[in-house]
């Protein structure tokens, strides 16, 4: 492509190694650099990059299709952190989600194992809730409030923000799942696709 994929440090990161050392990665988004930072974007990378090939090996393309719209989108994000090393905070940023992702997935095996009445399931999704407001739904618009500067620009900023948004309404639509599916059960749906992304 013609870009190194070994990024010149920015002067903002210093040399850090840590997100915890350079805590202006969070406020100075495009330009504030760590190494732990990178390696963090370009491990994420990684692992979009074979997730996604194992969905298309496994013949899963079209029950999984969400995952794949999502793992592009997320991919072409990554890379603008990875081969030019801009917007890395943003990365680390939209890396949050994975705290919530500890509580999905609780909520995931103790559906699977039928335990809808346990008493973990009940206290697992009103904390799910908070973290899904807190990692998932905060840190999407802080950064979508962020990117809204380079609406009237051609950058990879304005690039960023198409992907931005479009991952905006994939989460509202999840957290409206999520909100149906444990405080409405009622108006879910009886047929359910079990493969979806998120299920009811």
């Amino acid at each position: 492509m013609g870009y190194s994929a070994v990024p010149k440090c920015p002067p903002r990161g210093r040399g850090r190694d840590s997100v915890w050392q350079t805590p202006d990665m969070l406020v100075e988004i495009e330009t504030a650099w760590s190494l732990s930072g990178y390696l963090l974007v370009c491990f994420s990378a990684g692992y979009f990059i074979h997730d996604t090939v194992d969905i298309v090996a496994s013949g899963q393309t079209r029950a999984s299709w969400e995952y794949l719209v999502h793992h592009i989108m997320a991919m072409g994000a990554f890379f603008s952190g990875i081969f030019w090393s801009s917007f890395v905070g943003g990365g680390v940023l939209t890396l949050l989600v994975e705290v919530s992702n500890i509580f999905l997935t609780i909520r995931m095996m103790m559906k699977i194992s039928n335990a809808h009445d346990h008493l973990l399931y009940r206290v697992n999704k009103y904390v799910n809730l908070v973290m899904y407001f807190l990692f998932r739904l905060a840190p999407q618009a802080y950064l979508t409030h962020f990117f809204l500067r380079y609406v009237n620009q051609r950058t990879l900023g304005t690039f960023l923000l198409g992907i931005l948004l479009m991952l905006d309404v994939m989460i509202i639509i999840y957290f409206s799942r999520l909100l149906r599916s444990d405080f409405c059960p009622e108006r879910v749906p009886k047929k359910q696709h079990k493969d979806k992304f998120l299920t009811e």
